[in-house]
């Protein structure tokens, strides 16, 4: 089956196309015509099957048709919050919204993420300039609907998703406040990676007669892809990298950080190198997204520093390497990651950096995959750091008028009385 066979508008589907998703995953194919109908469901999935478009699709497509049928009795736009999506956390939140947003651009609604420490003025006055879609952690969602900013009696579609993460994080007290503030005509969708029994005692409260979808988990085959770790201190990280940015074997190379603001440091770090590089984030324009990622496939860069918004985006077929500058928080996240250089029995490399800190995050990679990663024990990167540092000295002590001395002097009477 293919996006195209399914009975979306013709709005979604320019979307899709332009986002060059043509094949719907298992959990896609099976809960889109059942959502597109207002059913409710119980779906169960991995986390790398794209279980996020599964009901931004049929939702976006219900609201859609709505508006239509209602502009033919009274042409008047009043946007009311009519989907309410709960997530356990923000960074969970941001990713639903990053997969919302250009979607709802093509079928002109408008909608926002809410969650704590982000600055509660902005988030109130997108909501009162009138959205359809809100995106929100329970704890912010309650603070806001206590504040009586909004209020939830026009919601239409109800989303928990991760709802196994939920309950984990203790989240049932908040769930059960905002149920009972929804109305009761509404169609409610629970999405999770598994479905234990506090998931389905709690379904039987809130979803009517819904139907259950279950995926049953697959491994994915990284057999094509060289698998390297590197245990490492936090301080040699850019060291290492930039070591291993100046093989010429590598003509792309893709490298994944954990923030947005970590891609500008580490992006930073490679320009020193006089080496064509770029970057991608959630604060980046899309046009801007495509323009970097275009010049990573044409090699009109060699490096790309992203989060890992990307690593469940994009196909990359001319990608040499993947780095894992920090690893994921997820381990299903790091097969997301790698699986952007395992293309058509191609064999690519995949290096991973790894602090004492994260030893537990790589037991639980290793893991998931069934095989152990190969620790690469090499410390060349050190040797030419020395060297580095040694230019950096002479440098200093044969020009003692220069900024570098001035500026490092007591650094430079530490270091010559220590080795003396």
């Amino acid at each position: 089956m293919k996006f195209t066979e399914l009975n979306l508008v013709s709005p979604l589907q320019k979307s899709l196309e332009k986002m060059e998703f043509k094949t719907p995953t298992k959990i896609q194919e099976k809960s889109i015509p059942i959502l597109l109908e207002w059913k409710d469901i119980l779906a169960s999935a991995q986390t790398w099957s794209w279980k996020t478009l599964s009901f931004v699709l049929p939702i976006l497509n219900n609201l859609y048709n709505k508006r239509l049928e209602s502009w033919l009795v009274e042409w008047k736009l009043d946007r009311k919050i009519q989907v309410l999506v709960l997530s356990p956390t923000r960074e969970l939140a941001e990713q639903i919204w990053e997969v919302f947003k250009p979607l709802c651009t093509n079928t002109n609604f408008k909608s926002t993420v809410i969650y704590w420490w982000k600055n509660q003025f902005h988030q109130v006055k997108i909501i009162k300039k009138g959205i359809e879609i809100l995106i929100a952690t329970p704890g912010r969602l309650i603070d806001l609907l206590e504040q009586k900013i909004f209020n939830l009696e026009n919601i239409e579609y109800f989303v928990l998703d991760e709802a196994d993460k939920m309950l984990d994080m203790w989240f049932l007290p908040d769930i059960e406040k905002v149920i009972k503030l929804l109305p009761k005509s509404r169609q409610s969708l629970f999405f999770s990676a598994t479905i234990p029994d506090k998931i389905k005692k709690l379904s039987e409260k809130i979803l009517y007669n819904p139907e259950v979808i279950n995926i049953k988990p697959e491994t994915k085959n990284t057999d094509n892809i060289k698998q390297e770790v590197y245990f490492i201190d936090n301080a040699q990280k850019r060291q290492l990298l930039q070591y291993i940015i100046k093989k010429e074997e590598y003509k792309s190379i893709l490298v994944f950080v954990k923030t947005k603001d970590d891609t500008e440091t580490v992006l930073e770090y490679i320009k020193a190198m006089d080496v064509k590089c770029d970057n991608i984030h959630r604060n980046r324009s899309q046009n801007a997204r495509n323009r970097a990622l275009d010049n990573l496939k044409k090699w009109e860069i060699k490096v790309l520093v992203a989060t890992d918004l990307l690593s469940r985006w994009v196909d990359i077929d001319s990608l040499s390497c993947v780095i894992n500058y920090d690893l994921p928080q997820e381990s299903e996240t790091y097969i997301h990651r790698i699986w952007r250089t395992a293309r058509a029995g191609k064999k690519w490399i995949a290096i991973s950096f790894c602090i004492d800190a994260q030893k537990l995050k790589l037991a639980m990679i290793e893991k998931l995959i069934w095989k152990s990663i190969k620790i690469n024990k090499s410390e060349d990167y050190k040797k030419e750091l020395v060297t580095k540092i040694e230019k950096f000295w002479e440098y200093s002590f044969d020009n003692k008028k220069s900024k570098l001395w001035k500026n490092n002097s007591n650094k430079k009477r530490r270091y010559y009385w220590k080795n003396k």
